[in-house]
């Protein structure tokens, strides 16, 4: 992704801060899915729900699950 800027975006989520990155190739958003996951639950460990989530995922044979990978983004 060239030219991706890591920003924290802080007014889609009532002032919770979700990273992003910006991919001007493919003028898209790229989103923390741990950070939307800790918005929309409140959850006090939302890395953990995301885990869990991916494991329910697989022991129900979704399909989803191989188009959903984990990738390193910085605090």
């Amino acid at each position: 992704m060239k030219d991706g800027k890591l920003e924290t975006i802080s007014n889609l989520f009532e002032g919770s801060e979700i990273r992003s990155i910006w991919d001007s190739e493919k003028e898209e958003y790229y989103f923390c899915v741990v950070d939307v996951i800790g918005a929309l639950t409140d959850s006090n460990i939302p890395k953990r729900y995301w885990s869990d989530l991916k494991r329910k995922l697989i022991e129900e044979g979704s399909q989803l699950y191989e188009n959903i990978v984990q990738l390193k983004m910085k605090s």
